[in-house]
């Protein structure tokens, strides 16, 4: 994580769209149309942040606030800046905003192919949960859903 400490993380704006969907379009099968990211920049129960790198957008996340969970909707990592802690400086960054705001849980789903963002979330302490059979209408593919219990940092210890 040390690499990530030159970037910054900041909300997403209207202006970082075209380079948040650059990111989307290289990351996904299925990846969200502009209008999705329009919508969740207004949206009150959105969490949507960006890791900057000079300016430009690099990574992004966006979450939804359902009672006292936050849901990790999207979140995605240009190629070419993968592997040095983006990821990781994101997911924690929207665990200790969610649990600063007295959310207990977190939930996600992800690709059972998709190894290396699994590793990235048990590393920080999601637990899988259960399988959902063909939860992904572009490919038929499962997803595992993943819980993570919010603490503060001297609970964690």
């Amino acid at each position: 994580m040390e690499k990530a400490a030159k970037y910054e993380i900041d909300n997403i704006n209207p202006a970082d769209i075209d380079q948040i969907l650059a990111i989307e379009n290289v990351s996904f099968p299925s990846p969200w149309p502009r209008q999705i990211f329009e919508r969740e920049i207004d949206a009150a129960n959105s969490y949507k942040r960006a890791v900057r790198f000079s300016g430009s957008v690099v990574a992004y996340i966006v979450t939804w606030t359902i009672y006292d969970e936050v849901h990790i909707l999207n979140i995605a990592v240009h190629p070419d800046f993968r592997k040095i802690g983006l990821g990781e400086m994101l997911v924690r960054d929207c665990l200790d905003f969610s649990y600063d705001r007295g959310l207990k849980l977190a939930v996600l789903e992800v690709r059972t192919s998709n190894t290396s963002a699994i590793k990235l979330y048990e590393k920080i302490g999601f637990k899988t949960l259960r399988v959902r059979k063909k939860y992904y209408s572009d490919t038929g593919e499962d997803a595992y859903v993943m819980l993570y219990e919010l603490k503060s940092d001297s609970d964690k210890k």
